[in-house]
């Protein structure tokens, strides 16, 4: 995948205005996933922005499936494998739409990680 250095960087700059407030959140910080640096939550990345400049975020498939039929999101996919429970929205989709889908992958990996 080519990376889009402009829409990479557009889209960080909205996830870094996002993160505050999950930052304060116990156990949340920045990790690396994808040559990319994301949200995580006890380690596990909740969402992080590709090389494309879009929102990246893991959710429950059956959210993942929603939001793919209403054209909202699309699945990833890597080296030729659909994820069933990561989805990728568009930066065009918004702000408001960008922080929805970030709280809904926050509060699905923090009920599914273990606490130490």
């Amino acid at each position: 995948m080519a990376i889009d250095h402009e829409a990479a960087e557009r889209g960080d700059k909205r996830l870094e205005a996002l993160a505050d407030p999950y930052l304060q959140r116990p156990g949340v910080d920045w990790g690396r996933m994808f040559s990319t640096t994301g949200l995580r939550v006890r380690g596990k990345i909740f969402g992080l922005v590709n090389h494309a400049g879009n929102l990246m975020v893991k959710i429950p498939a059956t959210r993942a499936d929603t939001l793919e039929s209403t054209g909202a999101a699309t699945r990833m996919t890597m080296a030729g494998k659909i994820m069933r429970e990561w989805v990728e929205m568009p930066y065009d989709a918004g702000e408001e739409a960008w922080r929805t889908l970030l709280d809904e992958a926050y509060t699905y990996l923090e009920e599914i990680t273990p606490r130490s």
